[in-house]
């Protein structure tokens, strides 16, 4: 049976990186986003073709969502080794160049697990998006078939609207009104 995560204290986790200069490693843990939102995506596998196009976009508008107090970081289950040689992997092969944020390696696959989205009998994550405020609570998720990438543009007007403090109909965007309620 499914369990709901939206409302509650995200699942913690700790994960190596590969940081997006393609270069050094880290590790990054959900209490290292402390006070700032977060964008925490699962993709199912590295040297895919539908992952780059959502992962390269993200990184492309990663200074609007700074601009928005709020990181990135994108999980599979591949290894650090295999996210820093797609990162050094020229786009027009298939590979994602440098990125503006870390991959996280899931290599033990509990935090797709965790977060809900890990097809077990396969061994990969689901395409999974999480936005996590300051305080660790998740506020929203959407995940949906590995053969549909998501949207940037969604998820900026979700991160809009969950920062607005207001009630938001739907499709609501910076700028519109708040419902009031009677």
């Amino acid at each position: 049976m499914a369990e709901r995560l939206v409302a509650k204290q995200a699942p913690d986790f700790t994960l190596e990186t590969a940081n997006g200069d393609g270069v050094d490693f880290g590790k990054v843990s959900l209490s290292d986003y402390k006070g700032k939102w977060l964008v925490l995506f699962f993709y199912p596998l590295d040297f895919t073709f539908v992952c780059p196009t959502e992962i390269t976009a993200l990184s492309e508008n990663y200074d609007e969502f700074k601009k928005l107090n709020t990181e990135v970081l994108g999980v599979s289950v591949d290894s650090i080794h295999s996210h820093r040689a797609w990162i050094n992997t020229p786009k027009d092969s298939n590979g994602l160049g440098k990125l503006n944020f870390p991959l996280g390696a899931d290599i033990t696959k509990k935090a797709a697990r965790d977060y809900g989205v890990l097809i077990e009998e396969e061994g990969v994550a689901l395409r999974g998006l999480f936005i996590i405020s300051p305080e660790g609570e998740l506020k929203y998720q959407v995940v949906n078939h590995n053969d549909v990438g998501r949207s940037v543009e969604e998820t900026f007007r979700v991160l809009e609207a969950l920062q607005s403090g207001g009630l938001c109909p739907m499709n609501w965007k910076k700028g519109d009104k708040h419902l009031v309620a009677k």
